[in-house]
């Protein structure tokens, strides 16, 4: 194996966190800003690129792995972290909001993943977090990913976050699936991603839904979250408070509300 072979254990059920064990002189790489504790005797180092760890190319090598990285939307840096001391010692990674951490082995998914931009957490050293473009203009426009996803490529551990529930689906050979674009969290190299327009006027304009599904045709597995963080926080926004007073405009009786945009207080 090319990657450092880690163990890990999550810990928690919504707010969960992965708790990886290193051996000495090991290493993980993480996202910037997920490090949640680690003991004495690792070392954290900041680096360019992809995390991992090939120095093919030099220089220019690294900075086209973090020039791929601004695309897909993360931070330029990644966060190394290596056991130096001469016992087993543990650091752990939180997730960035209510969800599931996904475990995933890229030796057992012919040595790639494909995510979407912010699903990686974290990862053994040696798997390289790249970008995959979608070939097809219909899903590049409206995939609700853009032209640009994530790809893990490696034979070693990884480990990517969703929101809500997670459900893994194993797709047979022609065998099709059709998800509301912002719930697709990662699919194997194997499975064909397109996107369809919802049928009907009244369902396209008054379903709720959007107005386009993506498809997805076996074989291979993908992983579908239940709550994309683009729906929670939309929620969210229309909940927070609209007026200068502090209160959202719906907030309160319907008479106090009507009196709060009349310019009363209430």
């Amino acid at each position: 194996m090319n990657n450092h072979e880690i163990d890990y254990k999550l810990y928690g059920d919504d707010m969960q966190f992965v708790e990886v064990e290193l051996d000495p002189q090991e290493t993980v790489v993480a996202e910037a800003g997920a490090l949640m504790m680690m003991e004495d005797g690792i070392e954290m180092e900041t680096i360019f690129g992809d995390g991992s760890g090939s120095s093919g190319g030099g220089i220019m090598g690294k900075l086209m792995g973090a020039g791929k990285r601004i695309l897909t939307g993360e931070s330029l840096f990644m966060t190394t972290f290596t056991n130096t001391g001469s016992g087993k010692k543990h650091v752990s990674f939180a997730s960035p909001y209510p969800g599931k951490i996904i475990p995933m082995d890229l030796s057992e998914h012919d040595g790639k993943i494909i995510c979407q931009k912010d699903a990686f957490l974290a990862a053994a050293k040696g798997v390289s977090v790249g970008i995959e473009f979608q070939r097809k203009i219909g899903t590049g426009f409206f995939g609700g990913e853009g032209f640009i996803m994530q790809k893990l490529e490696g034979d070693g551990m990884t480990f990517i976050h969703a929101g809500g529930t997670i459900v893994e689906k194993k797709l047979l050979p022609g065998e099709t699936l059709r998800v509301d674009t912002g719930c697709l969290v990662a699919m194997t190299r194997d499975v064909d991603y397109n996107i369809e327009m919802v049928k009907g006027v009244k369902t396209a304009l008054f379903g709720g839904e959007g107005l386009f599904f993506a498809t997805l045709r076996g074989p291979g597995t993908v992983w579908i979250q239940s709550l994309p963080f683009s729906r929670l926080a939309s929620r969210v926004f229309a909940a927070a408070p609209q007026t200068p007073g502090g209160k959202s405009v719906g907030e309160g009786s319907v008479t106090g509300g009507l009196f709060d945009l009349l310019g009363g207080k209430n």
